[in-house]
């Protein structure tokens, strides 16, 4: 992956088409900063290594693409412009704090539909899935 810094991203038109599909095409999908191979904060690193308890089939997209579009799209969804933002089954979850709310009271594997399914911890690829405080 190389950095092109003529790449526009993604046009604000075709934000919210990228957003439904997302919605719709995926039991998990977070919308965040970054990707999962490398997150661009720590809100939407916090997030990553929340879900990936319990899912690893989560899918991410990279919000950064357009940014004030995706706040755009992503509030007419959840009523939320802030990102990331946690959606399953078509249903907004939350950002990062409601995650980690859920996993305190020991909700998140259930509302994350998680069936038994827990997710490599990352430890023997390297990947830091811990959810320490954002930076």
């Amino acid at each position: 992956m190389t950095f092109d810094p003529t790449d526009r991203g993604l046009d604000a038109d075709e934000v919210p088409e990228r957003v439904d599909e997302a919605i719709e095409e995926n039991e998990v999908v977070l919308f965040m900063k970054g990707d999962a191979r490398m997150p661009q904060c720590g809100y939407s690193k916090r997030a990553l290594g929340l879900v990936r308890r319990y899912r690893d089939d989560v899918e991410t997209v990279d919000a950064l693409q357009n940014l004030d579009a995706f706040r755009e799209a992503l509030e007419a969804h959840s009523g939320w412009e802030t990102i990331p933002q946690t959606f399953v089954d078509g249903e907004f979850v939350g950002g990062s704090d409601i995650l980690v709310e859920l996993e305190e009271r020991g909700d998140l594997a259930e509302t994350l539909n998680a069936d038994g399914r827990k997710a490599d911890t990352g430890t023997a690829t390297g990947n830091d899935t811990s959810v320490d405080a954002p930076f």
